[in-house]
């Protein structure tokens, strides 16, 4: 059974910082290719950053500069740390991993929320 279990979401102010983990079971880690979306209310979910298993990495204009994605592939955890967080910023955040071959094979996790004060 595959699991994705996300954490470290919660309230924050304006211009703090946040660490989210997102740990794996039930899958080889390391053919995965890992990513954060967010969901804000009322929005679509985006993508705000991603590590390809070689540690390729991208992220959205958005987050650029104040997220950094990493992932530890002995821990089969990948890690999302925020800084200089902003209102905007407000959402669910999802923990998402896709087979680096079968792109059919793609795993969720249940999401936690970010919320950012003024």
């Amino acid at each position: 059974q595959v699991q994705l279990v996300e954490s470290g979401g919660g309230l924050v102010q304006a211009g703090g910082s946040l660490r989210l983990s997102c740990v794996i079971s039930g899958i080889i880690f390391g053919n995965y290719n890992m990513a954060w979306y967010r969901q804000a209310p009322g929005n679509q979910r985006e993508l705000i950053a991603s590590v390809g298993r070689i540690g390729n990495i991208n992220y959205a204009d958005s987050v650029k500069g104040r997220f950094t994605i990493s992932r530890d592939n002995a821990m089969d955890t990948v890690f999302l740390q925020m800084n200089s967080l902003q209102p905007t910023d407000t959402g669910v955040y999802y923990c998402h991993a896709k087979h680096f071959l079968l792109s059919s094979n793609t795993y969720w996790g249940q999401g936690t929320q970010v919320t950012v004060s003024v």
